[in-house]
């Protein structure tokens, strides 16, 4: 008698994973539907949405978070500036404009195919840096929006660093 080893057909959803990390750190979060997590936190300046979406039939995982900011739309021309003087920073991801809200948003993209899969500590990384780079940021938007700054100058802000504390 042959033994025929059948394989299982078992959905592979990056979501369950990020649902686990997501509880981790207690957040609040929803799972509106099987291809989307929506989580809130509180960042250094101001209120996050964070979500994933997974794509199953392009193997595509996206993570973004929103800043909780409101852009005027006379700031929109100092904005984008500032958007493109910020992504050139960038080492991972990328910051844009929700067309949907008009909120500011960084994105990043990982490709899970063919086996690929993540792990909770790569999520956790993923979430670390979407985080640091939204609380490293926050201030230069702001300050183009509502202070009046010049794109450069709103990025300076951002990118001074405190050696030492008084």
């Amino acid at each position: 008698m042959t033994a025929m080893l059948m394989k299982e057909e078992t959905s592979y959803n990056p979501l369950d994973l990020a649902e686990l990390v997501i509880m981790d750190r207690d957040w609040v979060f929803d799972r509106p539907g099987e291809g989307e997590l929506i989580a809130e936190m509180s960042g250094a300046w101001c209120n996050y949405r964070i979500w994933f979406t997974w794509q199953e039939d392009s193997g595509g995982l996206t993570l973004s978070c929103a800043l909780d900011s409101k852009l005027q739309k006379q700031s929109l021309t100092k904005v984008h500036s500032l958007l493109a003087l910020v992504n050139e920073k960038m080492w991972l991801g990328h910051f844009d404009i929700s067309s949907e809200d008009g909120a500011v948003v960084f994105r990043h993209s990982l490709l899970l195919i063919e086996g690929a899969g993540t792990t909770a500590e790569h999520l956790q990384q993923l979430l670390d840096i979407a985080i640091s780079e939204c609380d490293r940021f926050y201030p230069a938007f702001q300050s183009v929006v509502w202070g009046g700054k010049t794109a450069a100058d709103a990025l300076a802000i951002a990118m001074f660093e405190t050696i030492a504390e008084a």
